[in-house]
């Protein structure tokens, strides 16, 4: 349940940047900037390990590391590589990279901690 609080909460501070700056209202540069970079990818993932428990019936269910860093790198490229070679909308801006993959990361260690769960196998640790 504090997981699910806490992914509300981000959710909530990301749109309200969002509804700040579509309103062109001032906000410090950090949260300006980066403050959604860091947020994006452990939204993203939670609600794709969301729906894919739900699909599988499987509340187990978690993204191996590989995975993580895979979506890190393809948001990475795609954000700050791809996209600002063809519209001058967006800047490629390295910090981004490091906040990306540092959510990612983030995301990643805090749903696998170390525990153990029962099964029909008997104890295991997941």
């Amino acid at each position: 349940m504090f997981r699910i609080v806490i992914y509300v909460l981000m959710f909530i501070i990301a749109l309200t940047i969002y509804v700040l700056q579509q309103l062109s209202l001032p906000l410090p540069s950090v949260i300006n900037n980066y403050a959604n970079d860091l947020f994006c990818l452990p939204l993203v993932l939670g609600a794709m390990e969301f729906t894919i428990r739900r699909l599988k019936k499987d509340k187990y269910f978690k993204f191996p590391i590989g995975f993580v860093i895979l979506l890190s790198s393809y948001y990475s490229f795609y954000f700050e590589y791809y996209l600002p070679s063809f519209n001058s909308r967006y800047t490629a801006d390295w910090v981004d990279v490091i906040l990306y993959f540092l959510g990612g990361l983030t995301f990643y260690f805090s749903e696998n901690k170390k525990g153990v769960r029962l099964s029909e196998e008997g104890l295991q640790d997941v």
